[in-house]
């Protein structure tokens, strides 16, 4: 069709020496047409991006946990040594489970928790302020941490020692939670013993009221990098609480609890505290990355709980000591602390203080009377141990 007069044709000219010519080829495989372009260049396709490599960040690092659960095994250990010591069977006249032999435990009314007695818990090193005070024995703050009042006890203590311990070894290494809940056990028994001068006291309670103040210390120090921060600190706080509760029944060391909570508070400040983001952010960020500049590693309030919370420490450890040794007694100075580890009702009575026999040998027959609440009986015994007379005034005391 040819154009009108006065317009141009818009096509081109169909000239086989045209530079505007196209020359496409067609391949046919399958009766498929794919069409190549021939003289138009390919762009070059992107380089491809560089990969991000991703360091390990030492501050937030996850430990394997197996100091704690070595804790675990090692109080077990103790407490099936320690009735192996007590050899219910020689020294007392009824047992518990007798079918385990020397591994028997007391009678209910003298050990209610299924464990040995007294007197053997005394022997592998039980603490007792007396003890402390007059023969010097301090190591018997470290020893009774390792040392349980029955299985019942045990179980407890285990059982928490690995719903809390781990979860923290975990985050924080072996050394910072082992040294956390071994001072913290320390703290414990010298307040108990600087409170309970009649009592002998065994457990590790108080090492692990240290690793909950511990984590409630440790979300303070750390609160700008939790999320949920307020919730989490209420429910910790409503379980120490609790915990704390319980012990003002009677036969619990509510002392050592205290003791072990307030020493695992303040050192959590000094063990746990972790940098704050931007810095470590800043000083990991790979090579390219623009991150806000952080000069400082802790915030200014972290470092203030830091130092105020070791200073803390170091003079009340210290203090409390030195009036240990020097034969303090607390109650003279607080006349209602008392009731922070028991609170008598009409249920039970708080007077737990051991009992003392008076004996006396007439051939086979041994007469004992108990001087706490004057109950007295006759035993048939040619030769009676003093483990077997002490076993048996327990008994009759209790």
């Amino acid at each position: 069709m040819a154009a009108s007069r006065g317009e141009p044709d818009p096509r081109p000219p169909l000239s086989s020496s045209s530079s505007s010519e196209i020359h496409v080829r067609g391949n046919s495989r399958r009766g498929a047409n794919l069409i190549h372009p021939v003289d138009i260049p390919t762009p070059p396709a992107p380089a491809a991006p560089s990969p991000v490599v991703f360091r390990e960040v030492k501050h937030f690092r996850r430990w394997v946990a197996w100091l704690l659960p070595t804790f675990v095994v090692v109080n077990t250990v103790m407490f099936v040594i320690t009735m192996y010591v007590n050899d219910c069977p020689k020294n007392s006249e009824s047992c518990i489970a007798r079918f385990l032999g020397r591994f028997s435990f007391q009678p209910f009314k003298e050990n209610p928790l299924l464990g040995p007695s007294s007197s053997t818990l005394q022997k592998m090193g039980a603490l007792e302020a007396s003890r402390v005070v007059d023969r010097h024995q301090v190591w018997l703050l470290v020893t009774c941490i390792w040392l349980h009042g029955g299985v019942f006890h045990l179980l407890a203590n285990m059982l928490s020692l690995l719903v809390i311990g781990i979860r923290l070894e975990q985050d924080f290494g072996f050394v910072r939670i082992g040294l956390l809940y071994i001072i913290s056990g320390i703290g414990g028994s010298l307040l108990s013993a600087l409170f309970l001068k009649s009592n002998i006291s065994v457990g590790a309670s108080g090492a692990l009221f240290g690793l909950l103040g511990g984590m409630l210390s440790e979300l303070i120090i750390n609160w700008s990098i939790y999320t949920n921060k307020v919730a989490a600190f209420v429910t910790l706080l409503t379980i120490i609480v609790l915990n704390l509760a319980v012990g003002i029944l009677p036969h619990v060391d509510n002392f050592a609890h205290i003791g072990g909570f307030l020493s695992g508070f303040f050192l959590g400040f000094v063990f746990l505290i972790r940098p704050q983001f931007g810095w470590v952010s800043q000083r990991y960020a790979p090579p390219g990355y623009l991150t806000t500049s952080v000069r400082s590693k802790f915030k200014k309030y972290q470092c203030v709980l830091w130092i105020s919370s070791l200073i803390i420490f170091i003079v009340g450890f210290t203090v409390a000591l030195v009036l240990l040794l020097r034969g303090f007694d607390a109650n003279d100075h607080c006349s209602w602390c008392h009731y922070l580890s028991c609170v008598p009702t009409s249920r039970w009575s708080c007077n737990s203080s051991p009992g003392y026999c008076t004996s006396t040998q007439l051939g086979s027959q041994l007469n004992l009377t108990c001087s706490t609440n004057g109950k007295s009986n006759m035993y048939m015994l040619s030769d009676p141990t003093t483990s077997k007379i002490q076993g048996l005034c327990s008994q009759l005391c209790s």
